[in-house]
């Protein structure tokens, strides 16, 4: 070639020169040709023969293609790919599939062999343009292109760390430590430690994970130390947070071993490198092995397979043999412990076969063929010169991967790449297309470059003569749709036994020619098949011998019938549902009928079948009846003709109406749940029976015993369960269920009965063992009888019956939980059976209760029916079942492995198999009820159960084949995995606003689906930017169990964004997805003294102390202020009282004996009654849980008095408190509960004016006079008031004490019934009351008055306020609230002491009240803080 290339390029220089090639040249050129020639030969090139010459492929493929890259932002890439062939070919790049301007980029450009430079990488959160998928194309100009693999170019993110490590952690000398370190994926490459701010060496002992993770096993004290990763990735470099790692010297108690890191499942692609972590902690430090698939792994022989420090695996060079699961186990001699992990292996696409170069002829089929494998599968696409090839009716994808191409043209000639592509990588490979021209043999290349129509041109063309061209070509046969050619055989070879024929045909107008053989030699006729109607096609014939392709026939020029002498398609088709079992269809006559329509067959089937039906209609529309009710069909119509069947319209579908269904739902179940509820499932019906859409379900339901009285209750949508609640206990009901439809309601299924539990039963976990269970052994049968668990407080569903030749598990019988005792039959006499009986729930199953029996003998008459006797007994000669397992034992390794081992009394003492016997371990779960086994078969006396869910019971059994002998399941060992993280977070999160409280939120949410263990409690996040880092976050722990939480002083009008962990005994699971919520905006703030907004009913203050976020308390200093003030103020309080009292006892102690004699002159007694009683004031207390928010404009009495006890004046007088009534105070609270708020009230609140309320218990005694209630005709508004009053009545007739009702002065004004006092002065209750007359006094409505002492006049003692109780007398009743409304103002008060001067003696007991006045204010002021 090369020199053929030469002389080319001499001859044209000689050409250019305007002179003819001289002799000289042309022998200087002739040896070159001639070895040029040669070399061909030898090489395999086709001869060329005088006059025609063939073409050889042009080598033309990559020698480098690009590769994916990953690159940091700001610095420079490069990209390669380098081509080969003659001439040079020209390179450009593609990004994205779009090609790259490289002229005017001062980024990007080519280097001399193709690569792509890109220099200071660009990239950002909103700009990434250099980024993405890159491909090198090459071109050769009057050759074609060919296109390289796809690479990917990916620029790494900001450093952002996913996990970081501990603050500080503590190791053992001797063990492992771990310190995370985890950032974005594409970072990992550039992350590395420091310790003490100084780079850390890595050696055998200290490895770096690929994750990030530092490993240090064998720790010395030289490990310990502060500790930081750094991310450097061209940018600033970025470090985690230190974390102090501290090494402890013998512990005081051993640890036990634990993994400090599991081994993960990882997904790797062949050829790279993978490392399962798995690094254990434990006292003595413990060995680690690895196993796969059961077998022990040689780390210490492979090359491949490398210990890293702590006893992490690494795998080099990963090939698909590597793929499997792999087992950690560390062992310390004292425990050993195992963990898993799955390597899954996938690979890139291979070629298993490449497309071939291919000589052919125009009008040929070719196929080019590619067969790829990879994992996982690849997908293949075919490029030419290029550009993608959209298949057509000339390009097809034939057997998944090939290219076929039809009836070849001259610009078919390129270059076709197969490129095949998965998630791992892709790959290409190409071939050339040469067309020769037609007197050119084609060269001899692999038949299968050809599809059967051209096999005939793969012979090699030798000399002599061709044929002529055949005679006579006509159309014998045309068609709409085919065409039948014939000829007569070419003159030159009459009879044309060993001819073979070729046709050539194409459309008029269309370059492109196709060519069908004849199929056997000698044959003179061919059919053209799938041609269009009413097309003119050309024909040319040729025939070929032994030598090559003779001359071609004229051509023939054949148009295809057309098909309008058919009818055309019914316009017009319409179908509608007209009853439940009938369709009616429409249509009109079609457009092109070309002659009259005889007749129509209208064709319609049911959808899903594949059976048509027909019928022949005369009309333009027909009713079908009988149906099938709701049910789709579709239907056709074809007009006919004289000629035949015209074209068939499009299908139309349409569904016949809906009806009531015909049967009832199915599989009706009840299960009680409690004593007062059942729940009631069901199946819809049959899909055929439905008869529409089910838009719900009908439930009655009745007592057995009164079956008129039925209750019905619907139940809509596809719900199938309800639960009935509100039954009585201990009763039986009858229940059934029917199905609706839009049409009615169909038939009802038949009564199904249940009875409620006497008593309400635990359902949280399975059924006890039954308390005993009895065997009576027969014949052929065996009658067990049992009683249920001691225990009846758990619900027993049932109970399962096990049964068989010396194994429980060869079958299960479950009966009703009523059940007492069942008879096993059809047992074989004289053969030992093992019975287990167990009771279950929902939950699952019990613990298993076992018994043996042997049947009797068939001899044995006793206590034997008849029929059994009589009968004849022919034992089947079956294979002696073998003996099961024994002592089979689950050893809990994790929380997903169980080892079974169990031993075979079969085998020698050594308990060495040396048949070929194996054993089948099952295993399940008893939650669900209906798990079905996993089973799985073991040739040693062991196997290790894996894939098991975390904190889980599962029973094992286990049982042995030896050839056809098999024994039954050996008895049954349980085992529970153990607890793991939990592996989900926390469902259905969501956030309200609580009612009344727009800064308190209430977060509810359900446990984990994947708990994993007993959830001891979560985690609440919340933050106002979803984007902080996590530690950002406030933090809401939650203990227990609780699925609720509330949030309190939160901003309002502020967006809040929550998440939740839960955590179990292993540590903390997965976060929850952000929930966002905003709190509502502000309603309006209350000041100082003004009254707080109408917030509802059920607006309740905040806790005491809520001023500070989520209910803590004010701050230290508030507190310790507030405590000075108290106690200063309490023990000046005590001082004035002792000297006001000491002063007070001296002036009254006359009176007091004056007092006792005129009791005992009344009464008759010494025993105090009546209102001579000793002086005990009532208990006082002040409420901080009711806000009292009491506008001064709202008060009927401008100038209310306080409200205190009576203060006795010497200590004969004062009765010792009962102890009674102290112990009883918080019972009592209770009873007046109801009309308080909840929430206590905080410091803040009373600085702001608010009121609490004072609580003067009432004592028990009965009321000696009759107290009228009548209404309160003053005006209270937002207030009701009670007043209670004492023995006697002042001369005006009205002396008491009246105490204001405990309801909220915010809410609505009504008012309760009151007994009202209404003293003469504001004073007046103070002053001396007259002797009562006989009979009931008579009280009037009084304004609500307050007295704040009981004074005493010259001749009697004081007067202790008693109580009243409303009501029926002798009842005791619970203290009444009394609202403490605001002191009186000084000159109000200097009126009421001017008025009452003529009752009161002394000047100095005005001072005394005036005194005691401020006291009050005072003690007031203080219980209010």
């Amino acid at each position: 070639m090369a020199a053929e290339r030469e002389a080319r390029r001499l001859l044209s220089t000689s050409s250019s020169r305007r002179c003819c090639p001289t002799p000289l040249l042309l022998l200087l050129l002739l040896p070159r040709l001639l070895l040029s020639g040669a070399a061909a030969v030898r090489s395999g090139s086709p001869p060329q023969s005088a006059g025609a010459s063939v073409r050889t492929f042009t080598p033309f493929y990559f020698l480098v293609e690009p590769v994916d890259t990953l690159s940091v932002r700001g610095s420079s890439v490069i990209l390669n790919c380098s081509a080969y062939s003659e001439p040079a070919p020209k390179i450009e790049w593609k990004k994205d599939g779009t090609f790259l301007n490289l002229v005017s980029d001062d980024r990007r450009q080519l280097l001399p062999d193709g690569s792509l430079f890109i220099s200071n990488v660009v990239h950002s959160k909103h700009n990434k343009p250099d980024e993405g998928f890159y491909q090198c194309v090459a071109t050769v100009d009057n050759l074609g292109t060919i296109v390289s693999r796809t690479a990917k170019l990916t620029v790494a993110g900001l450093p952002r760390f996913t996990s970081q490590p501990e603050p500080s952690s503590s190791v053992y000398a001797g063990n492992s430590a771990i310190l995370n370190c985890e950032v974005n994926a594409d970072l990992i490459p550039f992350v590395r430690w420091e310790q003490n701010r100084q780079p850390l060496l890595l050696d055998d002992r200290i490895v770096k994970l690929p994750s990030g993770t530092l490993v240090i096993s064998n720790v010395t004290e030289g490990d310990g130390g502060l500790y930081r990763c750094i991310v450097e990735s061209g940018g600033p470099p970025k470090y985690s947070d230190e974390a102090e790692l501290k090494v402890l010297q013998g512990p005081e108690e051993i640890p036990n071993l634990v993994f400090l890191m599991r081994p993960s499942s990882v997904i790797r692609v062949t050829g790279q490198s993978a490392v399962l972590p798995c690094v254990a902690s434990g006292l003595p430090s413990p060995v680690i092995r690895w196993m796969k698939n059961e077998e022990v792994l040689d780390t210490e022989s492979s090359e491949r397979l490398v210990l890293l420090a702590g006893g992490s695996l690494e795998i080099t060079d990963i090939t698909e043999d590597d793929a499997g699961t792999y087992f950690c186990i560390a062992d310390n001699g004292n425990k050993t412990i195992e963990a898993q992990a799955e390597l899954t292996v996938q690979a890139p696409p291979e070629f298993l076969k490449q497309p071939a170069n291919i000589y052919a002829h125009e009008s040929m089929d070719i196929v080019f063929e590619c067969e790829v494998t990879g994992k996982p599968t690849p997908t293949v696409k075919w490029v030419k010169n290029g550009d993608v090839v959209i298949p057509s009716d000339y390009f097809k994808i034939v057997k998944e991967h090939n290219l076929q191409v039809l009836g070849l043209v001259k610009s078919d000639e390129g270059f076709y790449q197969c490129i095949a592509e998965n998630d791992v990588g892709n790959a290409q490979a190409g071939a050339q297309l040469i067309i020769l021209e037609h007197d050119v043999a084609i060269p001899t290349l692999p038949p299968t470059s050809l599809t059967s129509a051209t096999t005939d041109h793969l012979a090699p063309a030798t000399t002599g003569p061709l044929p002529s061209a055949p005679r006579d070509v006509v159309a014998s046969l045309v068609s709409t749709r085919f065409i039948k050619l014939t000829w007569r055989t070419p003159a030159s070879d009459p009879h044309g036994d060993n001819l073979t024929y070729s046709v050539f045909y194409t459309k008029e107008g269309i370059a492109r020619e196709r060519v069908e053989n004849t199929s056997q030699p000698g044959e003179m006729q061919v059919t053209i098949q799938n041609l269009m109607p009413a097309t003119v096609y050309i024909f040319k014939v040729m025939a070929q011998n032994k030598h090559g392709s003779g001359e071609s026939s004229a051509p023939l020029r054949v148009e295809t019938q057309p098909e309008v002498q058919l009818p055309g398609p019914a316009p017009n088709i319409r179908a509608h549902a007209t009853s439940p079992t009938s369709i009616t269809v429409t249509w009109e006559t079609p457009l092109s009928g070309n002659g009259e329509i005889q007749n129509y067959k209208l064709y319609y089937m049911e959808k899903g079948t594949d059976k048509e039906q027909d019928v022949d209609v005369s009309s333009h529309s027909y009713t079908i009846n009988g149906l099938k009710k709701y049910t789709e069909y579709s239907f056709r119509v074809v007009a006919y003709n004289k000629h035949g069947p015209g074209v068939s319209t499009q299908d139309v579908a349409v569904r016949t109406l809906s009806d009531v269904p015909s049967a009832a739902p199915q599989n009706l179940s009840l299960e009680v749940r409690n004593s007062k509820s059942i729940v009631i499932h069901w199946q819809p019906p049959s899909a055929a029976t439905q008869n529409g859409q089910i838009i719900g379900y009908k439930i009655r339901y009745r007592k057995a015993s009164r079956k008129s009285d039925v209750t019905e209750t619907l139940v809509t949508g596809t719900q199938l369960s309800q639960l009935i609640e509100g039954l009585d206990r201990g009763t039986e009901y009858n229940f059934r269920v029917a199905a609706l439809t839009v049409n009615g309601t169909g038939p009802a299924t038949d009564w199904l009965s249940a009875e409620t539990f006497e008593s309400d039963l635990d359902e949280s976990r399975v059924p006890e063992v039954p308390s005993s269970l009895h065997v009576r052994p027969l014949v052929t049968s065996i009658v067990v009888s049992w009683t249920p668990p001691e225990n009846q407080n758990i619900v027993v569903r049932g109970y399962a019956i096990g049964y068989g030749i010396g194994s429980p598990h060869a079958q299960t019988i479950k009966v009703d939980y009523k059940q007492r005792y069942y008879t096993i039959e059809n047992l074989d006499p004289s053969s030992h059976y093992v019975i287990t009986l167990k009771a279950f729930n929902n939950v699952g199953e019990g613990i298993p209760l076992y018994e043996s029996a042997v049947t009797r003998p068939h001899t044995d008459t006793s206590e034997v029916d008849l029929f059994v006797i009589n009968a004849p007994y022919t034992p089947v000669p079956d294979p002696t079942p073998m003996m099961p397992p024994v002592g089979v034992q689950a050893s809990i390794l994790s929380h997903d492995t169980i080892r079974i081992t169990w031993a075979d009394n079969s085998l020698p003492k050594h308990q060495k198999i040396t048949d070929s016997r194996y054993y089948t371990v099952r295993w399940k779960t008893n939650i669900p009820a209906n798990t079905k086994y996993k089973t799985a078969n073991a040739t040693t006396l062991s196997y290790l159960v894996t894939g098991l869910k975390p904190n889980t019971l599962y029973e094992f059994s286990v049982m042995v084949t030896k050839g056809r002998r098999s024994s039954t399941w050996s008895m049954t060992a349980h085992g529970a995995t153990f607890e793991l993280v939990p592996t989900s977070p926390p469902k259905d999160v969501t956030v309200v606003s609580k009612e009344g409280k727009p800064r308190t939120i209430i977060v509810n949410w359900q446990p984990p689906s994947e708990a994993n263990g007993k959830i001891t409690g979560y985690i609440i996040y919340y933050s106002t930017d979803v984007n902080a880092e996590i530690h950002d976050w406030v933090i809401e722990p939650v203990v227990g169990n609780r699925l609720t939480h509330q949030i309190q002083e939160l901003t309002l009008d502020t967006p809040y964004y929550f998440k939740i962990q839960a955590r179990n005994s292993k540590g903390m699971g997965p976060m929850s997805e952000a929930v966002q919520f905003r709190t509502p905006k502000a309603l309006g703030s209350a000041g100082k003294g003004s009254r707080l907004p109408d917030l509802g009913s059920d607006y309740k203050p905040p806790m005491s102390g809520s001023n500070s976020p989520h209910g803590s308390p004010t701050s230290p200093l508030d507190s310790n202020m507030l405590l000075v003030i108290i106690v200063s103020v309490g023990v000046i309080t005590i001082v004035v009282v002792v000297i006001i009292a000491v002063f007070c006892t001296r002036r009254t102690t006359s009176h007091q004996k004056k007092k006792r004699a005129a009791c005992k002159s009344v009464n008759g007694s010494h025993k105090y009654k009546g209102n001579c009683k000793d002086v005990k004031p009532p208990d006082l207390w002040i409420h901080h849980e009711r806000l009292e928010l009491k506008p001064i404009d709202k008060s009927p009495d401008p100038n209310p008095v306080m409200t205190d006890t009576p203060i006795p004046r010497n200590s004969q007088d004062i009765t010792p408190v009962d102890n009674s009534m102290d112990s009883n105070i918080h019972q009592r609270r209770n009873s007046y509960r109801g009309l308080e708020s909840e929430d206590s009230m905080s410091t803040l609140a009373g600085r702001r004016g608010m009121r609490p309320k004072m609580m003067m218990p009432f004592d028990s005694q009965p009321p000696q006079q009759s107290v009228r209630n009548t209404p309160s005709t003053d005006t209270m508004p937002a207030s009701s008031s009670q007043t209670c009053c004492t023995d006697h009545q002042d001369p005006e007739g009205a002396t008491s004490s009246s105490y204001l009702a405990s309801s909220q002065e915010e809410d609505s004004g009504q008012s309760l019934p009151t007994a009202h006092v209404r003293p003469s002065h504001p004073l007046k209750s103070f002053a001396v009351p007259a002797i009562p007359p006989p009979g009931p006094p008579i009280y009037d409505p009084a304004l609500p008055s307050t007295p704040l002492l009981s004074q005493q006049a010259l001749n009697h003692h004081i007067h202790s306020v008693k109580t009243a109780s409303i009501g029926t007398l002798g009842r005791s009743r619970p203290p009444m609230p009394v609202v403490v409304p605001s002191a009186p103002e000084v000159q109000e008060t200097t009126r009421m002491l001017e008025d009452s001067e003529s009752s009161y003696e002394p000047d100095e007991l005005t001072k005394e009240m005036a005194h005691l006045e401020g006291l009050m204010k005072d003690l007031n002021a203080i219980t209010t803080a």
